[in-house]
């Protein structure tokens, strides 16, 4: 694999790349896990550029999505982001809106248990009653369906807390690749590996 700071900036060439291919094939949603809430236990320095690279480049990205028809979501807390960022973030999503092709969300500061916490004590608050029902109503963005696959990079088999709620049911795939030496013909074969699942929801 790559150094880890080469890994960051080749990681969003990757995500590029990736984009245009699902865009090209009919894919609806396509996610990105960015920054965990668990990443702040990184060094400083790694976590510096981390923080550093979103800001410089997140209105760049969006405002090229948003010439591709594409829209961005930014899906985490908003808890310990720069206020900086935290600002570039909305108006990433904001220069996206209006988008009617691919929605590309952005896993940011983003905790699969922090998100079910969050939409718990939303739904407390808002609805009076914790149910599968009002926590789905404030979960982040939760006009985002649930997910159809996840797939875990760099010969990882694991979930690490991701989409935790909307993976209920998702497919898995597991593969051996480091996620900066994806490409777009990985997409095809994710898609003929879904397309081989019997999905059956429990039923």
């Amino acid at each position: 694999g790559l150094p880890t700071i080469e890994g960051h900036k080749k990681g969003l060439e990757t995500i590029e790349n990736l984009i245009r291919a699902a865009a090209k094939a009919g894919i609806p949603y396509i996610s990105f896990y960015v920054f965990s809430t668990e990443n702040w236990g990184r060094s400083a320095d790694e976590v510096g550029y981390i923080m550093k690279l979103a800001e410089t480049r997140i209105l760049k990205y969006a405002e090229k999505l948003a010439k591709n028809n594409a829209r961005m979501l930014i899906l985490g807390s908003k808890a310990n982001v720069p206020p900086s960022l935290a600002s570039c973030l909305e108006k990433a999503e904001k220069i996206t809106a209006e988008s009617t092709g691919i929605t590309v969300c952005i896993c940011f500061n983003y905790g699969g248990e922090q998100e079910i916490a969050d939409a718990a004590n939303a739904a407390m608050e808002a609805d009076g009653e914790i149910t599968p029902q009002t926590i789905r109503k404030h979960l982040y963005h939760p006009e985002v369906p649930d997910v159809d696959m996840v797939v875990r990079t760099s010969g990882e088999e694991r979930i690490s807390g991701f989409m935790l709620w909307r993976a209920a049911y998702a497919e898995l795939m597991f593969v051996e690749k480091y996620f900066p030496e994806m490409e777009a013909a990985d997409i095809e074969k994710i898609l003929e590996e879904f397309d081989s699942r019997n999905r059956r929801f429990g039923k």
